[in-house]
């Protein structure tokens, strides 16, 4: 799909295969269960929540040209996604990830992004070669970023001078890659959105709250940073101050993919005009709507 965007979704856009079962599982459990497979990945997940949010992203990503990146491609056309700037790469398979969920949670997964991180700068193309921007006219837009790239490409994307007007929002992709979002702290348009463990991970330490992990990470030089902990106190810290705020409670239906609503609800909240604590209540009211198993709009 062609068009004009208002956000750019750089990072994984795959197939998420999800199992989720109410019963309580345990290492080599064989349970019954549903078994879906939708559009998935960090980039894909933020790009079609900012979507019902009334945004139009566009994608910069590799998708294969095999059969299974054919229907992605369209499924992602079907949505009103810009999809003119992926990568179509007839080498590489198409990304995909699993998961199991059970009653009490993610259970297990594994993210297979060999054919993105294989890719590498060539999906950053459009913003170098004046389709978007160039190093003599910076793309000064947001950018929602998701850390399934590489580290040489995130260092990259932190100092190439065609993203250093970017407005950068940031998502680790998992706690295995939080470190390495570290170069980004350093950019002076980056908002990072992680949970505590991951906070933990990028500077070494534990934190017993998502406030103080919030406050550490702007004293390590973080512009913003949101941090997240579950059904537990949320936290945005900026240089102006941390301010903290707790997700409603609600039951549990799903899991995959609520940091990325949440991330995606605080962009639009933020696009619409909201700001501080209006906008992170947004955001978490946003995550608890999808973790109770309905679509937040």
């Amino acid at each position: 799909m062609n068009g004009t965007s208002d956000i750019l979704c750089i990072g994984s856009v795959l197939w998420d295969v999800i199992g989720r079962t109410d019963a309580s599982m345990r290492q080599g459990n064989d349970v019954p269960g549903r078994i879906t497979r939708l559009p998935g990945g960090v980039a894909l997940n933020i790009a079609m929540t900012l979507k019902r949010f009334g945004l139009t992203p566009a994608l910069l990503s590799i998708v294969g040209s095999d059969p299974e990146g054919d229907e992605l491609v369209t499924a992602c056309d079907d949505m009103g996604l810009i999809t003119a700037f992926l990568l179509r790469d007839a080498r590489l398979p198409t990304d995909s990830y699993i998961a199991i969920e059970d009653n009490g949670g993610l259970v297990a997964a594994m993210c297979d992004a060999h054919s993105l991180e294989a890719a590498g700068d060539r999906i950053l193309a459009p913003l170098f070669d004046g389709r978007l921007g160039s190093a003599e006219a910076p793309y000064s837009g947001p950018v929602a970023l998701d850390g399934n790239l590489t580290e040489a490409l995130l260092i990259d994307v932190a100092e190439h001078p065609a993203l250093r007007k970017a407005d950068l929002r940031i998502a680790p992709a998992s706690p295995g890659k939080a470190t390495r979002l570290t170069p980004l702290l350093a950019h002076p348009g980056a908002t990072l959105y992680v949970n505590l463990e991951e906070a933990g991970l990028i500077l070494g330490r534990t934190f017993d709250a998502a406030f103080h992990a919030a406050d550490a990470l702007v004293a390590a030089g973080a512009t913003r940073a949101l941090v997240t902990d579950g059904a537990r106190s949320a936290a945005l810290g900026e240089y102006a101050g941390t301010i903290s705020d707790t997700p409603p409670r609600v039951p549990q239906k799903r899991v995959t993919g609520a940091g990325d609503t949440f991330m995606a609800a605080h962009i639009a909240a933020e696009r619409r005009g909201e700001s501080g604590a209006v906008a992170l209540r947004t955001a978490l009211n946003a995550a608890a709507t999808y973790v109770s198993g309905e679509d937040p709009a």
